[in-house]
């Protein structure tokens, strides 16, 4: 297939995106396959020396980026995030919602403090990113957001309630997104991944449970 019509179908030379989570190690990656497709990056979250880190890495594979900060819960934050993004770039074409949290623990164990702030980050976080960036490409003409979702949102695991919870609204809050924003050219999709070895993990990953997810995956690793 010749390399100007795959370029056509799936590269994103002259455009710009935004990915909210860059600083983590999925939200990284994600950043990191957006630039060699030949989008600006923006990589946003919370942690400046990440950010920073995450732009060198994006120059070093030859890839342009910039990190802005943003508190995603806050949005005043998210609107300030939109403002620099338009000031830097003029535009945003695509926007991943790719932060989140867990709370480790047996369901009765739970607090309300965690369930909240689960919730928080996970739904309200991309609810605000949905509404104020999908203004501003309804306005533009059109525009692409992905919301990362779970594959947990459907399955009952244990250890991750809250999560789970928080991933099944995202991805009911995405359909009705879609479908609101799709006469105005606008696409919402939600990415459902399986295990990742990311920070959020760590403290549900202990050696058992890692040898019993690694059993029933075909590959027998994580992504």
């Amino acid at each position: 297939m010749p390399n100007d019509y795959l370029d056509e179908l799936f590269g994103m030379t002259g455009q710009v995106a935004v990915v909210i989570g860059a600083t983590g190690v999925l939200g990284g990656a994600i950043a990191e396959g957006i630039s060699r497709a030949g989008a600006f990056v923006v990589a946003s979250g919370r942690g400046a020396e990440r950010g920073a880190a995450r732009v060198q890495r994006i120059s070093q594979q030859g890839g342009e980026a910039a990190f802005i900060p943003v508190d995603v819960t806050s949005r005043q934050s998210m609107d300030s995030l939109l403002a620099d993004v338009v000031q830097k770039c003029g535009r945003v074409n695509m926007l991943v919602n790719c932060a989140g949290t867990n709370a480790a623990s047996a369901y009765l164990d739970a607090s309300d403090e965690d369930w909240d702030r689960v919730f928080e980050t996970n739904l309200k976080a991309t609810h605000i990113a949905c509404q104020v960036f999908g203004r501003q490409m309804i306005a533009q003409g059109g525009g692409a957001i992905l919301n990362i979702g779970s594959a947990t949102a459907d399955k009952p695991l244990s250890r991750v309630f809250a999560y789970s919870a928080s991933k099944a609204a995202v991805a009911n809050l995405t359909k009705n997104v879609a479908r609101e924003f799709a006469p105005h050219n606008v696409r919402v999709n939600c990415l459902c991944p399986g295990f990742f070895p990311a920070e959020q993990n760590r403290k549900i990953l202990d050696a058992d449970r890692t040898a019993r997810i690694r059993a029933q995956t075909p590959m027998a690793r994580f992504g």
